[in-house]
């Protein structure tokens, strides 16, 4: 015999299962969308490591070349950089899903000799949010958070006369350095260090900056705008 089916009961029980079955389906369906938003976001996050040493400023170069649209690129190509490595620029890579992966894994694995003293995220969500990060810049599909895409330094043109180094003489093992403020300053010879900045935010030629190092005022750096100015600039006289 047939047990008794109440028709309503369970056409409530079947309504009920299509219509969870159906929220199921749309979050399944939105999930990809939900979790890219969440990828690129964390990805800009994950980014502030390389930022030490990376640009997203088309052809702004630093220690290592701009990342500005590398999706696609050919590994050691960028132009304006001239600091590859015979080994990047032999591997005939081209930046992309999986290539960036390992590269971000572990660089010197990936590519053997390259100049890239950084050893890798281990972490593979981590390594997934930095590239979906960098495939969205690439695509034009997100602007960069205006933090990264200020200059990475300070604008040398633009500092007072207590930076502007008017003279430096050089006696025995010290360096005096004069700024526009008519301070003179002396440092220890192996704590003053000497460095050109030939970029839009260097300084102008023939005028010399001195920005501080070290946490005791005893270390700088004076910054010229190429390096024939140096020998010139600095007087031995004691």
């Amino acid at each position: 015999m047939m047990p008794f089916i109440n028709a309503p009961a369970t056409n409530k029980i079947i309504c009920s299962f299509v219509i969870a079955f159906g929220l199921l389906i749309g979050v399944r369906t939105s999930l990809p969308t939900a979790f890219a938003a969440s990828d690129t976001a964390n990805g800009a996050k994950a980014f502030r490591v390389c930022a030490a040493c990376h640009s997203l400023q088309p052809d702004r170069n630093m220690t290592g070349p701009s990342l500005a649209r590398i999706w696609g690129r050919k590994a050691g190509s960028l132009k304006s950089f001239d600091r590859y490595s015979v080994a990047l620029k032999s591997s005939n890579i081209v930046w992309g899903q999986e290539t960036l992966d390992a590269w971000l894994k572990s660089p010197s694995a990936f590519i053997p000799g390259n100049n890239m003293n950084f050893p890798g995220v281990p972490d593979k969500r981590q390594r997934a949010d930095l590239i979906a990060f960098l495939k969205a810049e690439s695509n034009g599909q997100l602007r960069p958070p205006a933090a990264m895409m200020a200059p990475p330094f300070t604008d040398l043109k633009k500092l007072g006369a207590d930076r502007q180094v008017k003279a430096i003489r050089y006696c025995r093992d010290t360096y005096h350095v004069t700024t526009a403020d008519g301070r003179v300053t002396e440092f220890w010879e192996a704590n003053l260090r000497l460095k050109t900045d030939s970029s839009d935010t260097g300084p102008r030629r023939g005028k010399p900056v001195i920005m501080p190092a070290g946490m005791m005022g005893d270390r700088a750096s004076i910054f010229f705008a190429a390096p024939d100015e140096i020998s010139g600039f600095i007087k031995h006289q004691c």
